[in-house]
C-alpha cells in the first residue's frame, strides 16, 4: 500500500519539489480547493435509521440516513480563503454538485473573487471528481490559470486518494466542523451562518503555518 501511494503521488510531488527549488515560496502560491458536506445533525448514519433507547427499551428515536445538509466549497492558500460557497438552486434550496453547477460556481463566484488577487502568480488545484473535470470546465480554468492548473486534464495531474496532501482535508473542514455545532444549530440557515462566521475568523497566520506543514 505504501509503494502504491508513492507511485500515485509521485508526479505532483516531483513537480512541487522542482518548483520549490526555483521559487522557494511556490507552496504559498497554490489555491487548494475542495467541497464538504455539513449535516444539520452533525452525524451521518450508514443505516436506514438509528434506533436507540435512553430508558424504556420500547421507546425509540429514529435518525434518518439522509438528514438535511449543506454542500460547501472553499479555496485555501497561504494568503487567505476564498469562500465559503454554498451550492443552491435558483430558489435557494440546497442541491448536490454536478458539472453545470460546479462550472456556474467557477464562473459566477470564484473567478470574480480572484480579481482581488494577483492571479498570474497563483496555481489552482482541484481533485479529479467528475463534476470538476468536464471539458468546458477545464477550458474555463485554463483560460484563467493557463498552465498553472493542478487537476485531471491539467498540466499536472492531482493524484487520486490524496487527502493527506490538501490542507482543506487535514485542517479546514475538521476545524470548522469542530466549532459550528457548538451552539447546536437547529436550521440550515443557522448552520450556514455558523460556517460563514468560523471561516471568516480564520487568520492568515494560521493558514501560513498549515501550508508550511
Amino acid at each position: 500500500m505504501y509503494i502504491q501511494s508513492v507511485q500515485v503521488q509521485g508526479p505532483y510531488a516531483g513537480m512541487a519539489q522542482n518548483e520549490i527549488a526555483v521559487v522557494p515560496d511556490f507552496h504559498k502560491r497554490i489555491l487548494f480547493s475542495d467541497k464538504a458536506h455539513f449535516w444539520l445533525n452533525g452525524y451521518v448514519n450508514k443505516q436506514n435509521c438509528r434506533i436507540w433507547s435512553e430508558a424504556n427499551p420500547r421507546v425509540y428515536v429514529e435518525t434518518p440516513l439522509h438528514p438535511e445538509k449543506l454542500t460547501v466549497w472553499c479555496a485555501l492558500w497561504a494568503g487567505g480563503i476564498i469562500g465559503p460557497y454554498f451550492f443552491k438552486n435558483d430558489e435557494g434550496h440546497n442541491v448536490t454538485v454536478n458539472g453545470d453547477r460546479y462550472r456556474a460556481m467557477i464562473t459566477n463566484f470564484f473567478i470574480p473573487e480572484l480579481n482581488n488577487h494577483d492571479v498570474q502568480k497563483l496555481w489552482f488545484q482541484q481533485d479529479g471528481a467528475t463534476c470538476h473535470t468536464a471539458r468546458a470546465t477545464i477550458g474555463l480554468l485554463k483560460d484563467t490559470f493557463g498552465d498553472r492548473l493542478i487537476s485531471h486534464f491539467g498540466l499536472v495531474n492531482w493524484p487520486p486518494r490524496s487527502c493527506d496532501l490538501t490542507p482543506l482535508d487535514y485542517l479546514l473542514w475538521g476545524y470548522v466542523k469542530s466549532l459550528v455545532y457548538a451552539n447546536k444549530p437547529q436550521t440550515l440557515d443557522h448552520l450556514e451562518d455558523n460556517i460563514r462566521r468560523v471561516i471568516a475568523y480564520i487568520r492568515p497566520q494560521m493558514l501560513e503555518k498549515v501550508i508550511e506543514n
